[in-house]
């Protein structure tokens, strides 16, 4: 069975043309649950388009994958975007449900870049590898995956709808998952808890009315990390595989160019939708 490998990491090589600015050069990015999976994807891609990286994570078992993040985004791209070698992408650890941490997240990010925070993208989230059905869901795991998913997407929202930049180039991106229309069996905490992040970045477009920040929703499908192979049998994943029309998984790489159209100047006029990325899955 595949899963992720935390040291091969591919860094989308910087535009070959160093004349013209990057299409988010120098603009401030936070990217939650970006140690691994497809936060770690979307950092390096963002890292590739000039932004400055907020490489989040939440636990001390995951800060040396967030530091090799950190350090390939700075490895790779000083030589072609830094002009005064200070670090292009630093780890925070935080911890999306607590707000006082969620702050701290925004605090972290303005102290080292001496910035506002441009772009926020909630990747962080949970499952219960157990994929048990409704009637055989804890209360206890239905409320840890709320409190990460439903409750950590509205902390971020709520710093973000104050913080980060007005006046254009403010973006916040929320990760979901095509499971809201598939509405697949065995999920259904998870599933439930993505709905309310579409809901809520929904709203929260209309709400931020008149700043020129845009709110919008990816919501991959099947895809290749350790979150999907998790609690899985092969039987299962071969299943899958053969639903979609590509017979196949997506990979994390093909979520990433997305969320980086999104989080460019380019994509002013796509605000408040959900954009399901899952080859035909659903």
């Amino acid at each position: 069975m595949a899963s992720e490998s935390e040291n091969q990491i591919q860094i989308p090589s910087p535009s070959p043309s160093l004349s013209q600015p990057q299409p988010l050069q120098d603009r401030v990015a936070i990217v939650t649950g970006s140690a691994r999976g497809i936060g770690q994807a979307i950092a390096l891609h963002l890292g590739s388009l000039g932004a400055k990286l907020v490489i989040n994570h939440t636990s001390s078992k995951s800060t040396h994958e967030a530091e090799l993040v950190a350090s390939q985004i700075n490895n790779s791209l000083s030589s072609s975007l830094n002009n005064n070698n200070t670090p292009r992408a630093i780890t925070v650890r935080a911890d999306v449900s607590d707000p006082t941490q969620v702050k701290s997240l925004f605090d972290k990010a303005e102290e080292a870049f001496n910035s506002p925070v441009h772009i926020l993208v909630n990747s962080a989230g949970i499952n219960d590898s157990r994929y048990p059905t409704i009637a055989n869901t804890s209360l206890e795991d239905f409320d840890n995956i709320f409190s990460v998913n439903a409750k950590g997407a509205f902390l971020c929202c709520k710093e973000a709808a104050n913080r980060v930049k007005r006046g254009g180039g403010g973006r916040i991106i929320l990760l979901s998952t095509s499971l809201v229309g598939a509405l697949k069996p065995g999920a259904a905490a998870y599933t439930a808890s993505k709905a309310a992040v579409e809901t809520m970045t929904k709203i929260l477009a209309k709400e931020l009315k008149g700043t020129r920040i845009t709110a919008n929703c990816v919501a991959p499908g099947p895809i290749a990390t350790e979150l999907f192979f998790t609690g899985k049998s092969e039987e299962y994943v071969k299943r899958v595989i053969e639903e979609s029309p590509f017979g196949r998984l997506g990979e994390t790489e093909e979520v990433a160019p997305l969320v980086g159209f999104l989080a460019t100047d380019a994509s002013e006029w796509v605000n408040g939708q959900v954009i399901r990325v899952n080859g035909g899955y659903v």
